[in-house]
Formats: structure tokens, sequence, C-alpha cells
């Protein structure tokens, strides 16, 4: 029932709704994350379960803090150091397309207008209920996690390079003791290669409920700035028509580009000689390569850096370009130096935005018979949107990691990566491209015949229900000034 009617709001049915929203997300979450884990063989060094928990958690804004010792040399107090800002955006897309699906269709129950208090019971149901399950799983994301560093080689790392990245680290005076100990030192760091590692992770509560709160509730409002065919209570009927299109358009455009990220890294994985440590990266990551791309290839600057063991989780040409002790500027242009074929990013991040440009035209009614005026609107929303959504996809990529291991006092051996856009930049061009990429779209929509030709029926209603009161307004005008015509007229008769 809704809530409009009977003065009684719709909580059995809208529990229920909010009940399978919340757990067929979490499930769908839980699952990537796990299989995720799995391929890339993190389930070899500790529980699946509790990194599963940890992962999902970081997914949605959440916060994972690692922590351990590590035995060296048979010295108790040498401590290893670490910090995590990075989420697997992979699992977060798929919890976020799967709640917001959810919780929309659950609401075309309501007819053609939902009434704000049903909307508000709904979507208050669907956070609440989210952040009990969020609260679980900051239980459970809990574990203690045994690393061989014999085992290094195994995966990937050489054992000598590390031994020379450790002795190269070391401070001047330890540096000359290794020269008159006649190798004794290099000797005892092949010792400390062959350490055993006690790493763990905690996660947060405080911050990741407060973290997830947030997620939620951006998701929610995404999903029904999205979804064109959802209801909206009766002051919101105008997004129908003048949000809803650019919104659709843009998010289909980047879930898209995930998607062919996701097949480029299938593609890699056929020919690689480990398929799954690439297959888990890319359901994991997929959209963090893809996102970062996108405003790159649009020209807004990065700025990132790159040090030890963390460097080789980069792609090729980035790890040259971070190599250096500082921060280096990562741009287009700097990259083709590199490698020519970076170019090709700008062109798929330019068909990107067209292809934004061409959906949103053919989502918005056509109000005007003028392609001019049509292009204008398409220009002026798509170009609102952009420059929201360039900024956000900066922010959500961002890249923060570090680690470090401390003996005796001093740094042994570091590793950091460090990745960051630069969002003003980012809301300038979204705003310039979305415009251009708009107005472009609007006028190949228009000459192709599909303006308007994809537009959901409530936002055409709307469009309709403008006409008509623009209509009526023009005919009370008309008929006052009729009026005040006769009412002249008749003074003028009664002249002298």
């Amino acid at each position: 029932m809704s809530a409009s009617g009977g003065g009684r709001g719709p909580w059995g049915p809208a529990l229920l709704s909010a009940i399978a929203t919340v757990s067929w997300a979490f499930l769908a979450m839980a699952g990537i994350a796990a299989l995720g884990l799995h391929l890339i063989g993190a389930d070899g060094a500790g529980a699946l379960g509790p990194m599963t928990a940890a992962a999902t958690v970081l997914a949605v804004g959440g916060s994972v803090t690692p922590y351990g010792d590590v035995s060296a040399f048979g010295l108790g107090g040498a401590q290893a150091h670490a910090a995590i800002d990075l989420a697997p955006l992979g699992v977060s897309l798929v919890g976020a397309l799967l709640l917001g699906w959810l919780f929309v269709r659950s609401l075309r129950v309501a007819g053609a207008v939902i009434g704000r208090a049903e909307l508000a019971v709904r979507a208050g149901l669907v956070a609440v209920l989210f952040l009990l399950l969020l609260a679980g799983l900051t239980w459970v994301g809990n574990d203690t996690v045994t690393i061989d560093g014999a085992t290094l080689v195994l995966h990937g790392l050489d054992r000598r390079a590390t031994e020379q990245d450790l002795l190269s680290r070391l401070p001047e005076q330890l540096g000359d003791i290794a020269e008159i100990g006649g190798g004794l030192l290099p000797d005892r760091l092949a010792e400390l290669v062959d350490a055993k590692a006690s790493v763990g992770f905690t996660v947060a509560p405080g911050r990741s409920v407060l973290g997830g709160a947030v997620w939620v509730v951006a998701v929610l409002l995404l999903a029904l700035l999205a979804s064109r065919r959802t209801p909206l209570p009766p002051g919101a009927r105008a997004l129908h028509r003048t949000v809803r299109p650019a919104v659709s358009a843009m998010c289909g455009a980047l879930v898209l580009a995930v998607g062919a990220g996701l097949v480029a890294g299938i593609y890699a994985a056929v020919g690689d000689d480990r398929p799954g440590l690439v297959l888990g990266s890319a359901l994991l990551g997929a959209p963090n390569g893809v996102w970062i791309g996108v405003p790159l290839g649009l020209f807004v600057p990065w700025y990132g850096r790159a040090s030890g063991a963390l460097r080789r989780v980069l792609p090729d040409p980035v790890d040259g370009l971070l190599a250096g002790p500082g921060g280096e500027r990562i741009t287009v242009a700097r990259l083709a130096e590199l490698d020519g074929r970076v170019w090709l990013l700008v062109a798929a991040s330019v068909l990107l935005m067209l292809t934004a440009g061409v959906l949103t035209a053919a989502r918005t009614p056509v109000g005007s018979p003028r392609p001019l005026a049509f292009a204008g609107w398409c220009a002026l929303r798509l170009g609102v949107v952009t420059a929201v959504a360039l900024p956000l996809l900066v922010g959500l990529t961002r890249v923060s990691a570090g680690a470090s291991l401390s003996v005796l006092g001093f740094d042994a051996f570091g590793a950091g990566l460090e990745l960051h856009g630069n969002a003003p930049l980012a809301l300038a061009l979204g705003a310039g491209w979305g415009a251009a990429a708009g107005a472009a779209g609007a006028f190949a929509a228009w000459a192709t015949g599909a303006a308007g030709r994809r537009a959901a029926a409530l936002a055409r209603e709307d469009v309709a229900a403008a006409a008509a009161a623009t209509r009526r307004q023009d005919g009370e005008a008309g008929a006052k000034g009729e009026e005040g015509g006769e009412g002249e007229g008749h003074d003028g008769g009664r002249g002298p």
C-alpha cells in the first residue's frame, strides 16, 4: 500500500524488498571478491573468508588497517608497517549495480508518481539493513597471514634483486660495515629474504560504517537519477526530461567501458603464464584501471610516485614513468614518449564521450522543433553531468599504498605507490568535453532521426504536461489581454 493511501506506510512490502535488495547485493559483492582473491592466489596465504569480508568492506568505503611482526635475525622487535587506501572497484561496481537496480524496481509498483513518505521509507530501510550487514562484516574481516620470504621467487620476485634492493637502502654507515665484514651483511640479508612474516589486517568498525553510509546513500541517489522508468515525487517530475537522460547515458557509457576492460583482461589472460592472476586482477580492479584511463584520455593530468616492489604492479609504460624518486606528472603526451600507442587512449575516451552524447540525445524528448535549441539543451545537461562525473572518477580511483620493513630502527626496505588526479581541472575539462559531446551527439541524432526516439514514457508525459501548462498560461495571458483591450475601447467610446 502506498504511503499516501490510508495513512499507513508500506512497511511490510518495503521491508521484504529491502531484505532482498541488500542480501543479493552483498552476496554478489562477496562472490566477486572471493573469486578474485582465489584467482590471484590470496587464499594460499590465509583464510579466504576474512579476506573476502575485508575486501567487501573496502569496496563500500570502509577502512582496513594492516599490521604485522617480522622475525628476522632472531630479533623480536622488527615491525612491518603498511598503509592502504585502495578500493577494489570491481566489487564496488557489482554491488552498486545490483543494489541500485533492485531498489528502483521496487519503486515501480507505485505507478507514475511516488509519495515522498513511501520513497523515504523504502530508501531508509535499504540503508539501515545495508549498514547492519556491513557492521557484521567488520567483525568478520580480521585475520593474520603468514608470508614466507623464500616463496617470493615462486611468485615472480627475483631473490637476488630483492637482496640487492635491501642492500641499496641501508644507511651509509651500515654499507661501510658490509664492506668491512667481508660480505657478512649480504648473507644476513639473504636470511631476511627467507624470513617469516606474520602480517595481519583489521577492519576499523566506526570509519567503515560511516564510509558505508556515505556509499549506500550515494548509490541510491545515483540509481534514482539514472533510472528513467522509475517514478519520482510530484515536485521532482522535471528530472525525467532534464537530468535523467544525461545521467543514464554517462553511467551506461562508463559501465560499457568497464566491460571493454574486462574483455581486454580476458584476452590478456589467454596468452599469459598465470591466467588466474590476470583474471582475478581484472575482476577486482578493472574499473580502477578503466576509470583512471578515461580522465587521462581527456587530458586530465595525474601525479604519482612508485618505489620498491609495488612498482611491479603498474602497467607498462606507467611503471617506467614513476620510477623516479620524486612525484611525477603523468599526461598522455609523456606516456606517448614511452609508447606511442597511448594516443589510442585519447581516441577511446573521445569515442566514449560521443557515445554518451548520442545516448543523451536519443533519451531526451524533443520539446522544440529547432535542432539548435535541442542541441543546446543536450550540451548543457551532459556538460553539467560530466563536470560532476570526472572529478568523482578521480576521487574514486585515487591510490595510496605503502609498506616498510623496519629493523633496529632504520628503514631496511620500503615500497610505496601514490597516484591521484587533478580534480579542479577534471571539473573544468569535464564541463567542456560534456558540452561538446552533447552538442555533437544531438546533431548526429537529429540528422539520423534518433533524437528523442528512446525517451522514456515518464519523460514524454512530463514534456506534454509542461507544454500544456505553457499553453494554458499563454491562453490566460491572451484572455486577460483581450479583456483589457475591450475595457480600454469601452472607455474610449465614452470620451468627450
